[in-house]
């Protein structure tokens, strides 16, 4: 009976600001980092190794270091723990953990708690999963209807879904999870680039990686907006005349406009053939993105990866405010806030298109997508999720994103565990602010500073 001996809770972060990837309207200078949560326990995986648990939520530099805090005193929560307990009721452990009444005052199911939560909850899901010896999604696949409806937490859910309808949804979707799980062996599962379109990027360099997304194979290109105005129409032309008039155009906005705002600037670059615009506005503001909605159709109104939790949810599909659900896996509470939502999607017909532009998003969001499609969703149809291509080769278990003829798709993870284990080596150089990297940025600034003086 293994437990948990010990935690560690890490500030990494990576100086993506350097090259400007990830920059959008909203955050201009992202430095792509993590909380990253490692569980230790006494025991050995399934190959001998010590068996431990990774886990990570996102974030994108300053501010890194509260999450810390937040997770390592609920991660302290579970030393002592039984790994076969906890492995036997990971919907209890999910409750034991948001049930600290003191902890859920400074959210709830929100902010920095609920973010470090996420690491938490990760690292706890990749421990199961690794003493299982399966990889994460085919640990959940594997499960009764009724097995995976108790990992869910559906509180505040039953005025649209009940746990009876949970269940019924799951039941009829048993028949054919086979054939569905060979068709994404198969082909994997589709995805969509955003890497050649972020903001700080000049006209060449965002011709350049249009042109290799269609060399690629890439069906679908996202760029982002919301700076001003004549730029968008130019970067857009750009884009438009390279990846030709068949392949989806996606914009993003990242939250920058106001709601009239929004509707007169998308507008504005309407006549580029555009398939979504994503987060237009307040991630809050349900009955915005509804209104929205209302007056850009057909262009799709995407969002979901700043929504607080499956409430949240559950309000921008019951107002009609949304046609892509794009949850976050670093941003909702692990599996057992993602199955909610997934269950939610499923039962009211919404498309769930993942987020996943951040450090070690596209790792787990390849596993949530493929639990959707074999188990939940069983739908492929509008469905794309998104992939970046940076900071995979810090992971011991990196994303793969292959073409065998029908577009790219991440290749269905085959490894044990959730894919969130970084390499010692990067943890260490990468650590803020005693890494070796950013204590070597920090003596060079001192250094040019004390030149100057």
């Amino acid at each position: 009976m293994p437990t948990i001996t010990g935690v560690t809770v890490t500030d990494v972060r990576f100086p993506t600001s350097l090259e400007l990837d990830g920059s959008d309207a909203m955050n201009p200078d992202c430095d792509y980092s993590a909380a990253y949560v490692v569980l230790e326990t006494d025991g050995t995986a399934g190959d001998g190794a010590p068996l431990a648990g990774y886990g990570l939520t996102f974030t994108i530099g300053r501010g890194t270091d509260i999450v810390v805090e937040a997770a390592t005193q609920q991660a302290a929560l579970l030393v002592g723990r039984d790994t076969d307990a906890i492995a036997r009721d990971m919907g209890g452990l999910y409750r034991d953990l948001t049930a600290d009444s003191q902890l859920r005052w400074l959210g709830p199911e929100k902010g920095v708690v609920h973010l470090s939560l996420a690491a938490v909850m990760n690292a706890a899901w990749d421990l199961v999963a690794r003493q299982a010896g399966k990889p994460l999604w085919r640990l959940l696949a594997d499960l009764t209807p009724e097995q995976l409806v108790d990992v869910a937490d559906l509180r505040y859910l039953s005025d649209v879904l009940t746990r009876e309808d949970a269940v019924a949804l799951l039941r009829e979707r048993e028949g054919g999870k086979a054939e569905r799980l060979a068709e994404l062996e198969r082909r994997g599962y589709p995805v969509y680039t955003t890497s050649a379109g972020w903001l700080g990027y000049d006209d060449a360099k965002l011709r350049r990686l249009c042109q290799e997304a269609v060399d690629e194979g890439y069906s679908h290109v996202k760029l982002k907006v919301g700076a001003n105005v004549d730029d968008d129409r130019r970067r857009l032309a750009i884009a438009r005349e390279v990846i030709g008039p068949d392949r989806k155009l996606m914009i993003d906005a990242n939250q920058v406009w106001d709601v009239p705002q929004a509707i007169e600037w998308v507008r504005a670059l309407s006549d580029f053939d555009l398939h979504w615009i994503e987060e237009p506005t307040s991630p809050d503001d349900i009955l915005g993105h509804a209104a929205i909605r209302e007056a850009l159709a057909p262009i799709g109104v995407a969002t979901g990866e700043h929504c607080h939790n499956r409430v949240m949810f559950k309000q921008l599909i019951q107002a009609g405010s949304l046609d892509f659900l794009q949850l976050d896996t670093g941003r909702l509470a692990s599996i057992n806030e993602i199955v909610a939502v997934l269950l939610l999607a499923a039962h009211t017909g919404v498309k769930v298109c993942p987020h996943a532009g951040g450090v070690g998003l596209c790792e787990m969001v390849q596993h949530v997508s493929v639990l959707d499609y074999v188990a939940i969703g069983a739908d492929l149809d509008g469905r794309v999720t998104e992939y970046v291509e940076h900071l995979h080769e810090h992971f011991t278990d990196p994303v793969e994103v292959r073409d065998d003829g029908e577009g790219p798709g991440y290749v269905v993870p085959s490894r044990p565990g959730y894919s969130t284990e970084m390499f010692p080596e990067s943890v260490a150089t990468y650590t803020f602010r005693d890494g070796a990297y950013w204590a070597g940025a920090r003596a060079a600034a001192e250094d040019v500073a004390g030149a100057a003086s």
